[in-house]
């Protein structure tokens, strides 16, 4: 049986193609999300690729790693042209996640894949609870008196700026390490970590929350992406165009924000993330029979 080579290396081409077409739309999807949240472009990014393109979590992690971090800096480059980035709070944070983070590849690479799609489960709805709660929380404590009195980071009126304590010092470098080893562990950004908590942790409004959220992204996925590379994990031909695809999505979704109440972000996203989730689920007792 003769092989007809030039029709065999079309398909090959086609493939290609596809997975990078791919690869691109996803990227833009995720930088959409990211530009509407802060945090939930990350979290999504590396199951979207485990479905997508049928890679391992290990695989996806890095390519997530660079698409996140050229879209969150974007952001937060925007932000700091706003000035809404909190930079001292935005760099404690990311000294200690760069910190962390290269614990959480060690932990990464020594975990298999099964487990940390486990992880991801558990994530996913994790936040995808708390989200969907945060509407009622904002309408009830949030603005209480003494919700105001526990948030250990409060502002200055005057100029808008945090000042600084003891206690808010450990809770936002808590807040950074915790970011750096999940952004190790599963490539995703951090953020859906860092908006909630300096939510619960700070009286910021929400436009510096969000651009304080991604200049730590920045710079964590930055040394997480560093490292990645220089063990060899990068797959650039999917890491670039889903990064591509990233960066116009951030940009696209700055100007789909201004037409949606923060609400309807929140419980939208919250209900794509209980979906991927189940999807995990379901590939994890179906395909990879992980329960038998």
């Amino acid at each position: 049986m003769q092989v007809n080579v030039g029709v065999v290396n079309e398909l090959i081409s086609t493939a290609n193609m596809d997975v990078l077409t791919t690869s691109l739309l996803l990227g833009a999807f995720i930088g959409i999300l990211l530009s509407l949240t802060g945090a939930g472009g990350g979290i999504l990014s590396v199951p979207l690729l485990v479905f997508a393109l049928h890679i391992s979590v290990g695989e996806a992690s890095p390519v997530s790693l660079l698409a996140i971090m050229l879209a969150a800096c974007v952001g937060a480059y925007l932000g700091l042209h706003d000035g809404t980035v909190r930079y001292k709070a935005a760099g404690l944070m990311a000294v200690c996640g760069v910190a962390f983070a290269p614990l959480g590849i060690w932990a990464a690479q020594r975990l298999p894949n099964s487990w940390l799609i486990l992880i991801f489960i558990f994530v996913l709805v994790y936040v995808a609870v708390k989200m969907l709660r945060q509407e009622n929380y904002e309408r009830g404590t949030a603005n209480s008196l003494l919700n105001r009195l526990a948030q250990p980071c409060q502002t200055d009126n005057m100029r808008g700026r945090l000042m600084w304590t003891a206690p808010c010092a450990y809770s936002i470098m808590a807040v950074g390490s915790s970011a750096g080893f999940l952004t190790g562990l599963l490539g995703i950004g951090g953020g859906f970590i860092i908006v909630p908590a300096l939510r619960r942790y700070t009286n910021l409004d929400i436009k510096s929350i969000v651009a304080t959220s991604l200049a730590v992204i920045t710079i964590v996925s930055s040394g997480g992406l560093i490292m990645a590379s220089s063990r060899g994990l990068v797959n650039w031909d999917l890491a670039w165009p889903f990064a591509s695809g990233a960066v116009l999505g951030m940009l696209s979704g700055r100007k789909i924000a201004r037409r949606l109440a923060e609400p309807l972000i929140q419980q939208v996203f919250a209900i794509l993330a209980l979906l991927i989730a189940t999807g995990l689920l379901l590939k994890l007792i179906v395909s990879d029979g992980f329960f038998f």
